[in-house]
């Protein structure tokens, strides 16, 4: 990650995603400061979509010869610019890969790290499928969420119909219940009344110093509030996921056991429960953010994740 590039440029110059057929100065110097720049990948596209009121920004990778495609859901407060690891591992595999910034993160639109209803993120998720279709990717199309983004997919399994073209869903610290959730809530009904959000509290959730400095420091499209109203949608997703029926999916899933931001230990309980014998690897080390945990941690879920999609 390098020189800093003006989010406001690239946003005044952004091509829907069909159109984007080559980089121009600003988005070279996007893929420049976080590292996409090296990415081993035969072209790509940044672009965007539109979904209701929502400019989604989205980019998409191609290696030579791929022969299916990841779609890929950041967490919360993060973007598809944090995510330059996971996206080179699946072009080593031979994927395509689509990534989504979600309403309200990085280059996408809408208010920051905000979202008045989760199932706004089903139609980003939707949108984004259409897209993979319209660009014709290899299937099958394997999904890929990291927290709230493993949410979304938790979410799209359980209370909608999956694609025939999805084959399998990776789920990195999926969020249901974060930690200390019913704190959160009590927190969250009175605050309500009288503040629309409250500053950032950042976290040391994974144990690469070098992403820790860069996300709190360095990083210009991180929001530094969290809206109320993103807490309020959160309380009204939990419980109905809680309460709907199994899928006879079985997505795999990486946690860490030293993950403080979300309640792991009931959520994999929960998904246990929820989905036909998920396949779990969990990593006594790990942290919340395991897209950008140390080298070691993240290549031992890579060769899990490996062993399962070859």
């Amino acid at each position: 990650m390098s020189e800093r590039f003006q989010p406001a440029d690239l946003l005044a110059n952004l091509r829907p995603l069909a159109a984007a057929t080559t980089a121009l100065p600003h988005e070279q110097a996007y893929r420049r400061f976080y590292g996409f720049a090296q990415l081993p990948t035969e072209g790509s596209l940044l672009g965007y979509f539109q979904v209701g009121a929502y400019r989604i920004v989205a980019q998409v990778w191609w290696p030579q010869a791929p022969r299916a495609t990841l779609l890929l859901l950041h967490g919360y407060y993060d973007h598809s610019g944090l995510y330059r690891h996971v996206i080179e591992w699946a072009l080593g595999l031979g994927f395509a890969v689509l990534a989504v910034d979600l309403p309200g993160h990085g280059l996408s639109s809408g208010a920051r790290a905000s979202i008045d209803d989760f199932a706004e993120y089903q139609l980003v998720l939707q949108g984004a499928l259409e897209q993979a279709a319209a660009l014709d990717l290899p299937q099958p199309w394997h999904l890929c969420g990291q927290s709230t983004g493993g949410a979304i997919l938790i979410d799209y399994l359980l209370t909608g119909t999956p694609a025939p073209e999805v084959g399998e869903t990776i789920l990195l610290a999926p969020l249901v219940r974060p930690r200390a959730w019913a704190w959160s809530q009590l927190s969250y009904r009175l605050l309500k009344p009288f503040v629309s959000e409250i500053p950032r509290r950042f976290s040391d959730n994974s144990s690469d110093p070098e992403f820790i400095d860069f996300v709190h420091n360095r990083d210009p499209l991180q929001a530094r509030s969290l809206p109320t109203a993103w807490v309020g949608a959160l309380s009204q997703w939990v419980p109905r996921i809680e309460g709907a029926s199994r899928s006879a999916r079985s997505p795999l899933i990486i946690q860490g056991e030293a993950d403080m931001t979300v309640d792991w230990p009931h959520n994999l309980e929960l998904l246990q429960d929820k989905f036909a014998a998920p396949e779990i690897l969990r990593l006594a080390e790990a942290r919340h953010h395991l897209a950008n945990e140390s080298p070691d941690l993240r290549q031992l879920y890579f060769d899990f994740l490996r062993e399962r999609l070859a």
